[in-house]
């Protein structure tokens, strides 16, 4: 239906507009009834909707509608699926249709900086490739059924200590390549209706009355054209943010931010043009929900169906030494109370109240040809740390008598929430110590792992298999036993790094500050790190295993040579080289061997997941643009590829390259030149535009400092001359005498008038 909202919002009062900018409740906008314009509802829903019958509190207290708890993003982006996910996002878009949501308030995309982070469960990964792209696919998923997402939260939230406050200081690079690429490629392949700001503030500004981030940045560069809402509470001051570009505060101030509009608008502090556009922005959306409507419904069954499935492609097999997958005939001891009572969400905000939870023990218990060879032992609560000599006992006992034992461990909810960040990065010691024990009498033990971000394994050595489900969704059990028997094989690998211990972590000595928190670490995020300082971890970034195996050939580019305005086409060769069916996820990273600046050994830039039969081959093929080559140049203020040679590596992993090639850039975009007197010789020699000036000054320094004697000869070497003209300031060529001052000023200011 055609509308024309300005003429629309010219007939509404001026409080009616400035109540248009904030929550009627928790979860409604405000309706204007005398112009036929209704209320709509938002609700959690990243993986899945959390849609309250009544009076909202965000933290979940209250009850929400029973609905189908679908993996969290920690799981699910280890599927490295687009396909998938965009199916999950139309199965939640249909949901919020069945249930009457205009927009669900997902995916979050902040990176995964430190395995302590509170709400890590939420987020996608420590990559902002794999974050961007997975988040892409969603929301064209979810919206492709006329239902908007609210990508959150804009920008660096990356933990939960003082998250109302916080600063997060980072320099421009750091927040232009690890920070805002998942936003920036989500908006500009996919277009999500609304963006979530962040709560604490970007180097001392508040995210939601900074203009940078959300007018200049969001919109100015991104072309973002829907509204901007707050978290819930995260508004500093009402009019500073209108004015920064954020329409909606969410959710109801009582009228406090309305009155304040108001009165800005009439005693002129605030253009009234202002507010009539983010009422426009926000209508729009509204409107956009509203004329699509259609009778949906719920569908809960086949959605758990789909849960399942979901799970199924996205949990990692991270250890099998010939354990796995389980046989029907063999006695099997499950072991722990995940097994039982698993954990399968996080909690917060996000929290789904699940119409059917099915745990292994479930799964198994519907299975004939396994249930009578299984049994169960607690050992372990899993919701707390006590060590129960008694269920201890009888779970060694029940691992000993049985041919091989899983055990299913975790972290309890009280380990990792919204609103707090983790204290360490351990298991409960009573699992860790139950997992030795048990080590002692079977050999042939595998370890289940239930927890939203990276744990201690200090068992890690001893076990013989490790499924990691992360947090698995309402159908977890079915899952986890379809993968343990072999059912499904797994295909899944990790969207983040693994690391042995928590003080390997960049950020281990910059996290959890509370008035600012400094990313020293700068672009050196996750496997950025580990793989750039050859550190040993855990287990890498895009590791996992399968039952079969598969072999890369073929490795072809179509080109030798490009510029920033070329594509690069990267074809391989994939075979299944063993006996069973799987997928395989091809990943494609980039190596700068310009030289140019000091960045990471290889960044991912292409990935592709492709199912093959046994014997099968098929050719994957992946495209590069410029910014697959580029870093953020500050200076320029854009995005930089240098000339130079570039890897292109092929692997199974950052840590298993199995292909390598090489493309030359030609770039015909050069930085500005910073030129002056504390401009060094090195510099100026590694610049062709002011090269041959700085030969010459090297050349004049260099007769300035040449040895006459032997001893001389013996004390001021070649290498030294060459290592002090490099690091030497141009002023130094006449403070030494070398050269006259004049002399140096007009070779220097010829060179600047050159670059005009």
């Amino acid at each position: 239906m055609e509308r024309n909202l300005k003429e629309l919002i010219s007939k509404m009062t001026l409080e009616e507009k400035a109540g248009m900018c904030s929550g009627l409740d928790f979860w409604h906008l405000k309706n204007v009834e005398r112009l036929g314009i209704p209320s709509v509802m938002v609700s959690d829903g990243p993986h899945g909707l959390r849609k309250q019958d009544d009076k909202g509190d965000h933290l979940g207290i209250n009850d929400s509608i029973k609905a189908v708890c679908f993996p969290p993003a920690c799981l699910s982006a280890c599927s490295f699926d687009r396909e998938l996910m965009t199916e999950l996002g139309e199965t939640i878009g249909r949901e919020a249709q069945a249930t009457d949501v205009s927009v669900v308030l997902g995916p979050a995309v902040n990176i995964k900086r430190s395995p302590l982070c509170g709400r890590n469960f939420e987020y996608y990964s420590e990559d902002p490739y794999l974050a961007g792209e997975t988040a892409a696919a969603f929301i064209n998923g979810v919206q492709s059924q006329h239902v908007g997402t609210s990508i959150k939260h804009f920008a660096a939230n990356n933990q939960e200590y003082n998250r109302m406050s916080n600063s997060s200081e980072a320099d421009e690079r750091t927040l232009r390549e690890i920070y805002f690429p998942a936003f920036e490629t989500a908006v500009k392949k996919s277009r999500p209706y609304t963006v979530m700001c962040s709560y604490n503030r970007v180097n001392g500004v508040y995210a939601s009355e900074n203009p940078w981030l959300l007018t200049d940045v969001l919109r100015g560069e991104w072309g973002f054209e829907g509204y901007v809402m707050s978290d819930w509470g995260a508004v500093n001051e009402r009019v500073p943010a209108l004015k920064a570009g954020l329409e909606l505060e969410m959710p109801t101030s009582g009228g406090a931010g309305d009155q304040e509009i108001i009165k800005a608008v009439k005693d002129g502090t605030l253009d009234e043009a202002v507010l009539d556009r983010a009422v426009e922005r926000i209508l729009r959306i509204s409107f956009k929900w509203l004329d699509n409507r259609k009778e949906q419904p719920f569908t809960m069954e086949e959605d758990h169906e789909f849960a399942r499935h979901t799970a199924e492609q996205s949990m990692v097999l991270l250890k099998n030494e010939n354990v796995l997958p389980l046989k029907t005939d063999e006695k099997v001891a499950f072991i722990g109370g995940f097994a039982k009572k698993p954990r399968f969400q996080g909690g917060g905000s996000s929290h789904i109240n699940s119409f059917r939870v099915s745990s292994a023990l479930d799964a198994v218990s519907r299975m004939e040809e396994i249930s009578g060879n299984v049994t169960y032992a607690e050992g372990f609560a899993a919701d707390k740390d006590v060590y129960d000599e008694t269920l201890a006992a009888e779970a060694v006992e029940a691992a000993k008598n049985a041919d091989k034992a899983v055990i299913f461990a975790g972290l309890p909810d009280s380990f990792e929430s919204e609103g707090y960040d983790r204290a360490h990065m351990g298991l409960p010691q009573c699992q860790n110590r139950l997992i030795a024990e048990i080590l002692k009498v079977q050999p042939n033990t595998i370890v289940v792992l239930h927890n939203g971000s990276p744990v201690e394994m200090p068992w890690l050595a001893d076990v013989k298999g490790l499924l990691e489900a992360y947090l698995g969704g309402q159908a977890v059990g079915e899952a986890e036993v379809s993968l343990l028997y072999g059912k499904v094989n797994p295909s899944g690998k990790l969207a983040e790094t693994i690391p042995l211990k928590l003080s390997d972590n960049p950020s281990y000595l910059n996290f959890g500050e509370g008035e600012k928190t400094v990313y020293h670490e700068g672009v050196f995020v996750g496997y950025r790190y580990y793989d750039t300082k050859e550190m040993p971890v855990a287990f890498p970034f895009g590791y996992g295993l399968s039952y079969t195996t598969f072999a890369y050939s073929n490795l072809k580019l179509d080109k030798d040579e490009l510029t920033e305005k070329d594509t690069l086409t990267v074809s391989v060769d994939v075979t299944n080289t063993g006996n069973v069916p799987g997928k395989e996820i091809v990943q494609l990273y980039v190596r700068d061997n310009s030289g140019a600046c000091r960045r990471p050994d290889k960044e991912l830039k292409g990935y592709e997941k492709v199912a093959l039969e046994p014997g099968e081959t098929k050719t994957v093929t992946m495209t590069l643009d410029h910014r697959s080559f580029a870093w953020y140049n500050t200076d320029m203020k854009d995005w930089y590829s240098a000339s130079g040679t570039y890897d292109i590596l092929i692997g199974a992993s950052s840590r298993d390259i199995r292909l390598t090639s090489a493309v030359q850039m030609k770039s015909s975009v050069k930085p500005p030149l910073k030129l002056h007197l504390n401009t060094t010789l090195g510099e100026l020699l590694s610049d062709e535009r002011t090269m041959e000036y700085g030969k010459y000054l090297a050349d004049k320094m260099t007769s300035f400092f040449g040895g006459s004697s032997d001893e001389a000869s013996e004390a001021i070497t070649d290498e030294m001359n060459a290592a002090m003209a490099t690091s030497m300031p141009i002023r130094n060529v006449f403070s030494f005498g070398a050269c006259s001052k004049e002399e140096v000023l007009e070779g220097l200011n010829k060179l600047i008038e050159a670059q005009k």
